[in-house]
């Protein structure tokens, strides 16, 4: 089980989103790179760095420049999302260093971009499924479809993609815990890797992904846990030793 510590950029600083709602932020970090380069010290082997301005649609300078400042001070591969909606978007920020782009809106909007976007990048690509009561958003979770999140699960196999990043909506930011019966689903219906992500709490959330009997499931972004100091990046990366 792979630990991935978030970085969620806003206005260039480094923030957490309770439920992805906009009047619902904490600022932990004026600069992201420093966040960075902490979480490599302990131990992080990947870092998941996200675009909050870019997914609403807002002015993302300033998070540009805190990527490049990230993908210039650290040496572990970086898996970047957030507003990446065209295959431009992609290789500019493959160019930037990233190494693995996140997409979301555009595989829940449009098939025909998904499968281009799958053929041009291979592993460089992933996916976001984000859901709401098993029901995807896009748009910076501002969009409700009714499209079920397995049914675009199965999607995304069919393109060629070969990674889901699943999260609940509902639990991200909240310390609830993972939504571990969904994201066992997502994984069962498309028969691909997939990283869980929103609402890990405590070791014992990371013990219950580790144990699921799911080798799918193979990864955990964990974000507001570790600004919060429910536990330590080393103490997660000891639980997934054994």
């Amino acid at each position: 089980m792979l630990i991935i510590p978030a970085i969620d950029l806003r206005g260039g600083r480094c923030v957490r989103l309770s439920q992805g709602r906009k009047s619902a932020e904490n600022i932990y970090h004026d600069d992201p790179a420093t966040v960075a380069r902490n979480f490599v010290a302990s131990g992080a082997s990947m870092l998941h760095v996200v675009d909050l301005d870019a997914a609403f649609g807002d002015d993302s300078t300033a998070n540009t420049n805190a990527l490049r400042s990230i993908t210039q001070k650290v040496n572990v591969p970086i898996q970047f999302g957030g507003g990446v909606r065209t295959s431009h978007d992609l290789r500019r920020l493959i160019d930037a260093g990233v190494k693995r782009v996140v997409i979301g809106t555009v595989a829940a909007e449009s098939t025909e971009t998904l499968d281009q976007l799958a053929t041009e990048f291979g592993s460089k690509l992933c996916v976001a499924i984000d859901a709401c009561d098993g029901r995807v958003l896009s748009r910076g979770w501002e969009k409700a479809t009714e499209l079920k999140a397995t049914d675009l699960a199965k999607t995304v196999a069919a393109a060629g993609v070969g990674r889901i990043i699943y999260t609940d909506t509902v639990r991200d930011g909240m310390l609830t815990g993972p939504n571990l019966e969904q994201t066992i689903a997502i994984a069962r219906e498309s028969q691909l890797h997939v990283t869980a992500s929103g609402g890990i709490s405590s070791l014992d959330d990371i013990k219950a992904l580790r144990d699921a009997d799911e080798p799918l499931v193979d990864s955990v972004i964990v974000g507001k846990a570790l600004y919060e100091n429910r536990f330590s990046l080393e103490d997660a990366l000891r639980v997934c030793e054994h």
